[in-house]
């Protein structure tokens, strides 16, 4: 058993004269915290602020990658099939690069887009979200089934991609290889 002394001795850390290490741990860790932010931030400033901005009609290079005055951008967060890419649907091939190609020119002609670069990628590309008529092109081109979202960069267009192979929409009513596969088998 413990004396009344002993007991006082083990207790004096928690009394009132102690101490209290945790919130000089606490400012501690949240200064660290902050400062981590602020260095995240300034590094990724063009998050908060928005990247350069391109707005006027767009061509179409391919199913993922368009260029408006002369600069190439890549649609954020999705993935395409290549322009040579051969998808089964119903059993028969079906050139479905070529034909995403064709639903994002369809999809955007007459239309002014407005692209916000998100980052470049590397060749040096502009990665950006695109609108047109108000209306995302990256989501609409998952939703149709035409791209799949690119879940190595993003995750933002899993609902769409989600919608897409549910209804059976595009790619998801046939057979396909992911375009990322298809450009590393070539």
């Amino acid at each position: 058993m413990f004396g009344v002394r002993s007991l006082a001795r083990r207790l004096r850390p928690f009394g009132p004269r102690a101490p209290f290490r945790p919130r000089r741990r606490t400012w501690l860790i949240l200064a660290i915290g902050v400062a981590v932010l602020a260095v995240a931030a300034g590094g990724a400033s063009h998050l908060l602020t928005g990247g350069p901005t391109w707005i006027g009609p767009a061509s179409v290079i391919d199913g993922d990658t368009i260029e408006i005055e002369r600069q190439r951008i890549r649609l954020h967060g999705i993935d395409a099939p290549e322009s040579d890419q051969v998808c089964e649907r119903d059993g028969r091939p079906w050139h479905c690069g070529a034909e995403a190609a064709a639903a994002l020119r369809a999809r955007i002609r007459g239309h002014v887009l407005t692209c916000r670069e998100i980052e470049r990628d590397r060749f040096g590309r502009a990665v950006a979200r695109c609108r047109a008529g108000g209306q995302s092109v990256n989501a609409w081109m998952v939703r149709e089934g035409l791209a799949v979202a690119y879940l190595r960069y993003s995750f933002a267009y899993l609902p769409e991609q989600i919608e897409a192979w549910w209804h059976g929409r595009g790619l998801w009513a046939g057979r396909f290889v992911h375009p990322e596969d298809h450009r590393h088998r070539r």
